[in-house]
């Protein structure tokens, strides 16, 4: 029914097709009463057309959607989901549905490396996205650890260094000794006479602490003891945790530069130069401490290009400003940028994780319900993989020993998906400073 107006309109409109006849004798509009009416009703129907139009979309839109939830659900048909999974031997799972999209994650114990995808996902025909990854064992020879032409030999989580001849130690990093067992010659400046005494017709002679006797009786000489020596040998306790040196009798410890001695006469500590009173870096810089050094950095945010740009939200932390909504290239590059400073020895036992990353949701917004850890960049050439360690936290983890000095960059990379739809994704720039000290 049209009330009111319209439906004066209407009959109008039934009056105006009628036949030329009635038309005639009905003298009651004039032409421009007539060509008003006429456009009101036009305006009427074109109304009703419209109204018409977005109900029949409407309900083509719930029949739609009706067919679909019939289709995948139906009467008493159950839930697509795709076989039980295991964590693989020497790993961990992470996620215990197996509905369709609901995500799997794994992860490996230290010492083992992924083979296989990180994550897989559940699709609608019931199988997972990839195969189920395993866990293999990182080999201690890849880093090369024996030193001066020694062999590495696998063990159960170890290795052993057979040296060749001459050599000696954990790595073959020392010189094999040839003296006597008792002791080790020293300076022979640091020689001196024994004290002789004659007993019952027979001399007897000794040395001070520190030397020993050589030669025949009457004609003996002490000689020092070169301790340094003497306790470098494969087996006997390590006397000094730097450089030994050795004195008459006795030796001494000394520290590399860039580090001071405690008070065991024995152990050397770092120097913390970024604490002293003098200033140790440039105006505009900041200063790092290393070991036995120290390094003056100066983190800057990428130069902004087109519609991108980042803008420094603290020393260490680059933000990306807002993207233009039809920006899809902006929203996919990095929404934030961190930079990190890390100083570590030589000769490091691996695996050791070193670095990690996890994702806080903002009070009141949903956080990622996935994320995806990488490393997407640097000079690393190997020596670190990125693992999950749980469900929202990343590790880097290095897995090949470093010998300093040296400085690694390596770049990790944490992206947030919501069901399965990117959100944003966060760089961390680790910067690694090795010593050329294994303290």
């Amino acid at each position: 029914m049209v009330p009111g107006r319209p439906r004066a309109l209407l009959l109008l409109l039934l009056l105006l097709l009628a036949s030329p006849a009635s038309r005639a004798s009905q003298n009651c509009f004039n032409k421009q009463q007539l060509l008003a009416a006429i456009r009101q009703l036009q305006q009427v129907l074109k109304g009703q057309e419209t109204r018409f139009t977005e109900g029949i979309r409407n309900m083509k839109s719930r029949l739609a959607a009706l067919h679909s939830s019939v289709n995948r659900v139906g009467p008493g048909a159950p839930p697509v989901s795709c076989p039980a999974l295991n964590a693989p031997p020497d790993g961990r799972k992470f996620g215990s549905k197996y509905l369709v999209d609901h995500e799997v994650h794994f992860t490996c114990n230290p010492g083992f490396q992924l083979v296989g995808p990180s994550s897989v996902v559940c699709l609608s025909n019931g199988t997972w996205s990839g195969e189920q990854p395993h866990c293999q064992g990182i080999s201690e020879c890849s880093s090369e650890p024996c030193q001066n032409g020694g062999t590495c030999v696998e063990g159960v989580n170890e290795y052993k260094c057979i040296c060749p001849p001459g050599r000696t130690g954990s790595r073959c990093q020392h010189q094999a000794q040839t003296a006597a067992p008792d002791g080790v010659p020293g300076d022979p400046s640091f020689s001196r006479a024994p004290r002789c005494a004659q007993v019952e017709r027979a001399q007897h002679c000794s040395c001070e602490a520190g030397f020993q006797l050589s030669g025949a009786a009457g004609d003996g000489v002490c000689q020092d003891v070169n301790e340094c020596e003497l306790y470098g040998q494969e087996g006997r306790p390590r006397l000094c945790m730097h450089t030994c040196v050795n004195t008459p009798g006795s030796y001494r410890c000394a520290c590399p530069s860039g580090y001071r001695m405690l008070a065991d006469g024995k152990s050397c500590e770092d120097v913390d130069e970024c604490v002293s009173p003098q200033l140790m870096c440039p105006r505009g810089t900041m200063c790092i401490n290393t070991g036995g050094s120290f390094q003056c950095v100066s983190p800057e945010c990428p130069e902004g290009s087109g519609n991108v740009s980042y803008v420094k939200t603290s020393p260490f932390q680059c933000e990306r400003n807002p993207c233009p909504m039809d920006s899809r290239p902006c929203r996919h590059l990095p929404k934030t940028i961190s930079f990190h400073y890390l100083s570590l020895p030589s000769n490091l036992k691996t695996p050791i994780t070193l670095f990690r990353m996890a994702t806080a949701s903002a009070p009141g917004r949903p956080g990622p319900n996935s994320l995806r850890f990488g490393i997407v960049g640097g000079n690393s050439r190997g020596h670190f993989v990125m693992q999950r360690s749980d469900r929202q936290t990343g590790e880097l983890i290095l897995v090949q020993t470093l010998e300093g000095p040296q400085t690694l960059e390596v770049d990790v990379d944490m992206s947030e998906y919501l069901d399965r739809t990117f959100q944003a994704n966060h760089v961390s720039k680790v910067t690694i400073f090795v010593s050329p000290y294994d303290f």
